[in-house]
């Protein structure tokens, strides 16, 4: 691994950053025009992981818990996300997309895929598939950097 490859990695990793923050602002004002960019993700991760505590997507998603409070409360006051008691823990309050919310996601969605598709036109299903694997790749990676450097801080 070269300095020049890593200054590379930076530049085009930034560049893509900035461009998939525009593209989640626009897809979470598609899922509503009150909602930030990163509405659009905490509604997909409720979605597959129905039931899901707020902690638990913050630790997931590697946001604060406030912050993480503050965005859900403001997908449960649109109709968005639902908290439901759990009857095993009074602290604990799963959550779960109401029936609005699901319809909303699943035109964000559509609207998502159709934007991909129409970018990568000129790709093959090949290309496609070792992109993403890569990307799994380096989000492991990072993620893995990410917990060591916090244990490393925290002790833990």
């Amino acid at each position: 691994m070269t300095d020049d490859s890593l200054v590379r990695l930076e530049r085009e990793l930034g560049l893509f950053l900035r461009r998939a923050r525009a593209a989640g602002a626009s897809v979470s004002r598609d899922v509503h025009p009150d909602l930030d960019p990163s509405a659009y993700s905490l509604l997909s991760a409720v979605a597959a992981d129905p039931g899901t505590r707020a902690s638990d997507l913050a630790d997931r998603l590697g946001v604060g818990r406030g912050t993480m409070s503050r965005q859900l409360g403001r997908l449960e006051r649109l109709g968005l996300v639902a908290r439901d008691a759990d009857p095993h823990d009074s602290r604990s309050h799963p959550l779960t997309l109401t029936a609005e919310g699901e319809r909303r996601l699943a035109v964000a969605r559509t609207a998502r895929r159709e934007w991909f598709r129409a970018a990568l036109d000129s790709w093959g299903p090949q290309e496609i598939d070792d992109l993403a694997e890569q990307l799994a790749r380096l989000n492991t990676a990072l993620g893995d950097r990410a917990r060591a450097t916090w244990r490393d801080v925290h002790g833990s």
